[in-house]
């Protein structure tokens, strides 16, 4: 059965072949030449002939009488010269027939159209053996070519693909070279904005240490400008006291004629009051006010042996039985002098802590040595210390032990004034009532500074490094008891924050304060005293609502600011207010006026007063309560309106000016009907002339020895 499939399929390869030659054969007679068409690349056939070279007829192969025809069937594929040779094998009943379209001219090898009348020729063995062989040769040469043409393609690609990976490793090549060019690029970049900044931080470095030096240097010109303004005032104070006494002296000899009783009045009217700060005891019609403040603590005394042998002779003579003991206890150091409980070693060149085993010592006084360190045992043999006075000394705060004055449980005064300390001491005893750092380096006050010192009533931080920067607002809220506090000669711009309720008198004296906020004593109600000379205050950075409720504030120094007004708003309460040494050009009307009492002490010496400074309300609301006035070494030209309206004045200063005549009713009221009150009047160096004074003038003046006229100006 496979021997017939075989055979069926040559059959059909032959008939399809022979059908294909004798078409392409009738084509080219009509259009008289081969037309060479595609061919298609799938394997299925032999490929085109080479120019100038017909293609051979196919033939079909006709059955023979025992194979039956199967019509229809074509198979275009080529018919090889063994497949022919095993058919004529084993088929020898076929026969080749050519296509009776066209007839095969052998010789020429070119087909020529057949008469359809004619009898076909069957092809001889030789001739199909020829065309086969020819279709072979053909077809060899088809698979050359192709095998030629695949190759030059795969050449192609082969030289495309290594044209693109060579175009590949340059671009590559190119692309590293520029992300090499692009890094060197950004580390130079880089390298150059180091570079820069390190230079900016140079600068910025240097600028800063500039900036500082300035800084310094401002602050060291500051504080001699300070220190000679200081030394000027009290070089000018000194003097005016000189002066003082020299006139005291002349009004003595001037009066040496009158009753005793009128002589000391004079030397209590010429010795004026001065600063509010700092008055004398009140004469007998002035009451004493209660003392707010607990009696001051003495001084040990310093007993030297010239005393203690005086004190021994004083014994010996009054025959009392007191015992001073000038004897070394516990191998005190040379220099150190004993007298009761007070250990007194000042001046006595100690570059250590003594060790002191005295428990009944009270008192103990280490002034002006070289101690500095004090050592946690400083203290263990006298645990019964209630006062300790280390002035003068070089203690660092690196120098005192943290448990030093612990065991102190009596301590109720430390006095370390002139020594190198930075920060406050540790644990300080509870018991501690007064504390003096003045002096030092402070530079700064933490919230636990103070910590658990609730007792303490005194507090003296002057001449050190505190600023409202390093000042914490609640370094004073453990001092529930502080009712004196000192911080002058710092360098503070603002009133401290947080000051304690219970503070009665404030000195910041010789700071660089510039303004008073409205809220800076909003909680100390029972503030009385507060001290700002030597700042930098003007009149309208001063908040109207900073004071003026205050029902207790009495005291106000302002001297020495940058004021051209007396200030406005000033507390209802107020008592004592001072402006030396400002620029002030007039007092506002009423400006007084909303005090309650009244103002009694007013003092405006060297200022800038003159002929219009001064309003006829000027002193409104103080007419019936002032009782000294100052208005010395100003520019004015005649006696302020006002004056003569004072009921309740004792002393009035208006020498140092350029007045040069009194009227009748400047001074005194005539038509006054009660005492005289006046108690010293000066008017020296201005331009009066004594002789046209008229004799009412002075009618309110005790004693015509208490006015001081001479000597004048002239003109």
């Amino acid at each position: 059965m496979r021997w017939w499939l075989v055979v069926a399929s040559l059959w059909l390869l032959v008939v399809l072949t022979v059908s294909d030659a004798q078409a392409k054969i009738r084509h080219r007679n009509q259009n008289g030449e081969i037309r060479r068409g595609k061919r298609k690349r799938d394997g299925q056939g032999p490929g085109r002939a080479r120019a100038g070279h017909s293609r051979p007829p196919k033939i079909r192969l006709v059955p023979g009488p025992g194979i039956p025809v199967v019509p229809g069937e074509k198979q275009e594929n080529t018919l090889f010269l063994e497949s022919y040779k095993n058919l004529q094998e084993q088929h020898s009943s076929y026969n080749v027939i050519p296509d009776p379209d066209l007839s095969l001219d052998l010789s020429g090898d070119s087909p020529v159209g057949n008469d359809p009348g004619k009898p076909v020729s069957p092809l001889t063995q030789e001739e199909i053996q020829r065309i086969l062989w020819r279709e072979e040769e053909e077809h060899r040469q088809e698979e050359e070519r192709l095998r030629k043409k695949d190759e030059a393609r795969k050449k192609r690609r082969k030289q495309r693909k290594e044209q693109a990976e060579k175009q590949r490793k340059i671009v590559e090549e190119r692309r590293r070279e520029e992300e090499e060019a692009l890094k060197l690029q950004v580390e130079k970049e880089e390298e150059e904005w180091r570079r820069l900044m390190e230079e900016e931080m140079r600068r910025q470095v240097e600028k800063r240490r500039q900036e500082e030096e300035d800084r310094k240097r401002k602050e060291a010109a500051e504080r001699e400008a300070r220190e000679k303004e200081r030394k000027l005032e009290e070089e000018r104070w000194r003097q005016e006291e000189m002066l003082r006494e020299e006139l005291l002296a002349l009004v003595e000899e001037e009066e040496e004629e009158e009753e005793e009783e009128q002589q000391e009045e004079v030397e209590e009217a010429l010795w004026l009051r001065g600063d509010v700060f700092e008055m004398p005891p009140k004469g007998p019609e002035e009451p004493e006010k209660p003392d707010l403040f607990p009696a001051p603590i003495p001084r040990p005394p310093a007993a030297t042996e010239d005393e203690l042998k005086e004190m021994e002779a004083e014994v010996e003579e009054e025959g009392e039985e007191r015992e001073v003991v000038v004897v070394n206890r516990g191998g005190l150091p040379p220099g150190c002098y004993i007298s009761d409980v007070t250990l007194t070693c000042e001046n006595a060149k100690l570059i250590y802590f003594p060790p002191l085993a005295i428990p009944e010592l009270r008192s103990l006084s280490l002034e002006g040595n070289n101690i500095s360190s004090i050592p946690a045992e400083a203290f263990n043999g006298i645990p019964n210390l209630e006062w300790i006075d280390l002035k003068k000394n070089k203690i660092t705060s690196a120098g005192i032990d943290a448990k030093a004055f612990k065991g102190l449980k009596m301590l109720r005064r430390l006095y370390l004034d002139g020594n190198l300390l930075e920060d406050v001491p540790a644990n300080l005893p509870p018991t501690l009532q007064e504390l003096k750092i003045s002096e030092n380096r402070l530079r700064g006050i933490n919230k636990h500074s103070f910590q658990d010192l609730s007792s303490l009533v005194i507090l003296e931080l002057e001449g050190n490094l505190l600023s409202e920067g390093n000042v914490d607002p609640l370094a004073f809220a453990p001092l529930k008891q502080l009712s004196y506090l000192r911080l002058g000669r710092n360098h503070f711009r603002i009133i401290p924050q947080g000051l304690p309720i219970s503070l009665l008198e404030l000195y910041l004296e010789n700071n660089l304060i510039e303004e008073i906020s409205e809220t800076v004593f909003n909680q100390t109600h029972s503030l009385n005293v507060v001290s700002l000379r030597h700042n930098r205050l003007e009149e309208n950075r001063i908040a109207p609502l900073a004071w003026i409720n205050h029902r207790n504030l009495e005291s106000i120094d302002l001297s020495h600011n940058h004021l051209y007004l007396v200030p406005s708003y000033l507390p209802r309460s107020l008592v004592h207010l001072v402006l030396v040494g400002n620029n002030i050009e007039r007092i506002p009307g009423y400006v007084f006026a909303h005090m309650d009492p009244g103002l009694e002490y007013l003092y405006l010496s060297y200022n800038k007063l003159d002929g219009e400074a001064i309003e006829p309300e000027s002193f409104f609301g103080s007419y019936e309560s002032m009782v000294e006035l100052c208005l010395d070494h100003n520019q004015l030209v005649s006696v302020p309106s006002g004056i003569n309206e004072m009921t309740n004045l004792h002393f009035l200063r208006l020498n140092n000016n350029m007045i040069r005549s009194i009227p009748d009713e400047g001074i005194c009221d005539p038509n006054h009907s009660g005492d005289t009150t006046l108690v010293a009047l000066r008017l020296e160096n201005n331009y009066i002339d004594p002789q046209k004074i008229s004799p009412i003038a002075f009618s309110c003046v005790r004693s015509s020895s208490s006015v001081v006229l001479k000597p004048q100006k002239t003109k």
